[in-house]
């Protein structure tokens, strides 16, 4: 189904009937609202104006549009600041972050929390059997803006709670830190700063910590307005929207306590910015289109992080946020909005309705423009409503492929990287798009998470395993191939007392002696199968009794095979990483085609979709004799194609 993002209170009252009219014969389902709505609903402390907004729902219900309504917290009203300046966050600087846009909170801030329960609360009582509202969204985009940390009075005063809690008493801490080192150690909990502004690198494992502090204080928030929601609005789903790689928190954790995981897919935006990371050359090739995993990498991630999942906010037009901000090309919304559905999402919503004339985002299309005309966006989400009725769905199914993705990778990572290249995000796109590229569906499953059905496991790179990841990786029926420092820490951000790989030498007989980190441009040598790959960034020295499939070219082993197990013991290139899984998958039976630039595949039960990013028609990679149910055997420039076996 699809859906669209509106916000009445922008717009005259006379428009609203027509608008929801209009998102009827769209072919629209959902509509999100009101979750930027605090200061209309209460302009003063205490003074409650909800009729606007019972109006607003009344209208859209009229029309049969389901609401989805959102809580209003992301956006504290300014005489709320003004009474409780703490409920602000602080950079890590040690400034002020100020009223004037959004997300201009602490998630430790005590007061805020407070006032979070009783704005949550009078929406949830006022709406929650309200039968034209059908799910929640809590907040709005948890983390943007790098609103995750904070680093002011509140949020110290906090960690030290969690900390007395984590670890009971000051000498357990000061022993799991290693405090013993340049005479760190403290003698009370009241002791401890946050890991901000000190003279050089605070401790790492201070810093892991307050990393896993500020996600669970994200978690806990949302877990507050959950609690709320479902005692009073029974039977109704809850989501959020996440961000676009925002790794900031544990979004595994969080979806824990909804029942759908959104996100906000804006492919253009975040091939320009790099949200993941896109070559010079890439963001101009594809600077009207995204990059043609962008869109699919967080489909699939946001699929393993709740499994019913949606894209709450799916770009219509240019946007203007980005460095650059160009127009997508004929065709993509379209395009985009398959991707998401052959990915498995229930609802593709559209943000947003109309192009908002003033403030921050005037130059954020929408599906109409700002004199009420349709925009190009309109006519390609009309085309898929269309499609859609004419086309029954499969139900989505388990992928071949299984990436174990790690939110607490990437804050180890940025706590010890020890190479300033080093980075979880790069290494886990790395593999996600050698994996797309070999025409492969993935699943993400997050560590500890059942691998059974799988045919092929990758792990980019899991550097604490504790207990629960070991069994799964265990129990796995199927190749297992580990990345670079892999099992290289403790819990505690220290090295193992046997060395890394750590507890996983009990199935993999190796022992890492040494690691490097290169400079860009110093390159070396993998040597496997016969050819030879270049690669940089990290390298390891490995002792063993196990013969290694590949070597370096000082002739020491660069990779290990154990069973099942596989160990890369350097940064894998592209180029290595397409051979050696496709290699790998192969001789599994995996049905392996290296897809042209700009071509990608994605199955949906018995459907095969093709996607085009590409300026020109290219030939759709189906069998013989295949069932075309949308498009042909030419994916069109910018198109799209879909067929079942016949």
């Amino acid at each position: 189904m699809l859906g669209v993002c509106y916000y009445p209170e922008h717009w005259p009252r006379e428009r609203w009937a027509e608008d929801a009219r209009r998102m009827r014969e769209l072919g629209l389902t959902y509509v999100r609202i009101g979750e930027f709505s605090w200061s209309r609903v209460e302009p003063e402390e205490g003074r409650l104006e909800f009729e606007w907004l019972d109006e607003a729902i009344q209208t859209l219900g009229r029309e049969g549009l389901k609401v989805v309504l959102g809580t209003p917290t992301a956006t504290p009203p300014k005489w709320l600041i003004d009474k409780h300046p703490d409920i602000l966050a602080y950079d890590a600087q040690g400034r002020v972050r100020k009223f004037g846009s959004r997300r201009h909170y602490s998630f430790s801030s005590r007061s805020y929390l407070e006032h979070s329960r009783r704005i949550v609360t009078l929406f949830a009582r006022r709406y929650g059997t309200n039968p034209h509202v059908a799910g929640w969204q809590t907040d709005n985009e948890y983390g943007c803006h790098d609103t995750t940390r904070s680093y002011g009075p509140e949020d110290l005063w906090a960690f030290r709670q969690w900390l007395k809690v984590r670890y009971g008493d000051i000498t357990a801490l000061n022993a799991a830190w290693g405090n013993v080192f340049w005479s760190m150690e403290y003698q009370s909990f009241e002791e401890i700063e946050l890991p901000n502004l000190t003279v050089t690198e605070a401790n790492p494992s201070h810093w892991l910590d307050f990393y896993r502090f500020s996600s669970d204080q994200v978690a806990a928030y949302n877990r507050m307005q959950v609690e709320i929601l479902r005692q009073h609005s029974p039977g109704r789903f809850i989501i959020h929207n996440f961000m676009g790689y925002t790794p900031d928190f544990d979004h595994f954790k969080l979806a824990e306590d909804l029942d759908v995981a959104g996100w906000d897919s804006y492919p253009l935006g975040f091939t320009d910015m790099g949200v993941l990371p896109v070559s010079p050359q890439d963001k101009l090739r594809y600077a009207h289109t995204g990059h043609p995993d962008m869109a699919a990498f967080h489909h699939d991630l946001y699929r393993g992080v709740k499994g019913r999942w949606w894209v709450m906010e799916q770009q219509p037009g240019p946007v203007n946020w980005a460095a650059h901000n160009p127009s997508p090309a004929p065709g993509m919304v379209r395009l985009w909005t398959w991707e998401a559905i052959a990915h498995g999402a229930e609802v593709v919503s559209y943000f947003r309705w109309r192009q908002f004339p003033q403030a921050q985002e005037q130059f954020h299309a929408g599906l109409n423009r700002p004199d009420f005309q349709p925009d190009v966006g309109y006519f390609e989400a009309q085309q898929v409503a269309r499609e859609l009725q004419a086309l029954p769905l499969p139900q989505t199914q388990t992928a071949p492929v299984a990436l174990v993705f790690d939110y607490e990778a990437d804050w180890l990572y940025r706590a010890l990287p020890q190479g300033q290249e080093f980075s979880y995000r790069d290494l886990s796109w790395a593999f996600y798009q050698a994996l797309r590229s070999l025409g492969l569906d993935v699943d993400f499953v997050r560590p500890g998470g059942s691998l059974e059905g799988y045919r092929l496991v990758v792990v980019p790179s899991l550097p604490i395993v504790r207990e629960e990841a070991l069994r799964a990786l265990r129990s796995a029926q199927a190749p297992v191939v580990l990345g670079p420092r892999t099992g290289s820490k403790t819990e505690s951000l220290s090295i193992p007392p046997e060395l890394p790989p750590g507890p996983l030498q009990a199935l993999l007989p190796i022992k890492v002696a040494r690691v490097e980190s290169l400079r860009p441009g110093v390159d070396f040598e993998v040597a496997w199968q016969g050819e030879r790959y270049r690669s940089s960034i990290w390298r390891e020295w490995i002792e063993s009794r196990l013969e290694p499939l590949g070597n370096f070219a000082d002739g020491k082993g660069a990779i290990f095979q154990n069973n099942y197990l596989h160990y890369l013991a350097f940064w894998p290139s592209q180029e290595f990483l397409i051979a050696y899984l496709g290699r790998l998958a192969s001789n599994l039976g995996l049905q392996v085609q290296l897809l042209p630039d700009g071509l990608r595949i994605r199955r949906r039960g018995e459907l095969t979709f093709a996607f085009n990013y590409a300026p020109h028609p290219q030939a759709a990679p189906a069998p013989k004799g295949a069932e075309f149910v949308l498009g042909g055997p030419t994916v069109e420039a910018y198109g799209v194609s879909a067929w079942r076996k016949t």
